[in-house]
């Protein structure tokens, strides 16, 4: 029953994002530049929502750990106001450290949405990604050592995939401690990002395709293929999604 379900409060801290992800549309929405509020404001509008009677959030900026020390603060922030709230975040798994982690158990985080996005070091730099995927099973080793669960995300199809690093992600996200997984066969293809720009010279849109009607990167050799193996391999792993 929807009535019975909890409600986890959208809240945001920061707008833009400087990482420039070859997919992502966040840069042309919200720009490059970080604009970040003080995190005793941040907090102290928190406390006022807390009095009011919510106390799960779910922070909704694009990278929670961008910058670091500014994730550090807002973690410090309220465990000094003693705020007693559950909370859930978005982290880029790079520039996550142990300091951190603890700090975000201790002020009340639950879970993170990780976006990895491929166990496939070749397709991550093409992704224009600055980690690796031990930086990414680093991480959810340390998240799953202070009781933070995660959900992990893979997105498969984009330039440089082919048969082999599809299976490379699979059992790379299989050999990770996280409680769930989402998969998505084929990238939405946003316009003014990097994919789009590949996409048009791939022949896979043309330049002036209105990109609000959905438009995915996935070669057509390689879509069927992989919708089937990505079904068959979540067989029998309930926590897994697509």
């Amino acid at each position: 029953d929807l009535q019975d379900q909890p409600i986890w409060l959208p809240y945001q801290t920061r707008r833009g994002c400087p990482l420039k992800c070859s997919y992502c549309s966040t840069p042309a929405i919200e720009g490059t530049l970080l604009r970040k509020r003080d995190p005793a404001r941040v907090v102290g509008s928190l406390g006022e929502y807390v009095a009011a009677g919510f106390e799960r959030f779910f922070f909704v900026d694009n990278v929670f750990n961008l910058p670091l020390a500014y994730a550090k603060r807002i973690c410090r922030q309220i465990l000094k106001r003693g705020l007693k709230i559950k909370w859930r975040c978005i982290l880029q798994p790079w520039k996550v450290d142990e300091e951190l982690v603890k700090m975000m158990a201790l002020a009340g985080c639950q879970d993170v949405s990780l976006g990895f996005e491929s166990g496939s070091a070749r397709v991550i730099k093409a992704m224009n990604k600055r980690y690796t995927p031990e930086d990414v099973r680093h991480i959810c080793r340390l998240l799953e050592k202070y009781g933070i669960h995660v959900m992990g995300f893979l997105l498969l199809g984009g330039p440089g995939e082919d048969r082999h690093t599809v299976m490379e992600s699979l059992v790379f996200a299989d050999s990770l401690p996280v409680a769930s997984m989402r998969i998505t066969v084929g990238i939405r293809i946003y316009p003014y990002t990097p994919l789009a720009e590949q996409a048009v010279k791939d022949g896979t849109i043309a330049a002036d395709d209105d990109l609000l009607f959905p438009r995915f990167y996935i070669r057509d050799d390689l879509k069927q293929w992989a919708l089937e193996t990505v079904k068959d391999w979540i067989t029998g792993r309930p926590t897994w999604l697509m």
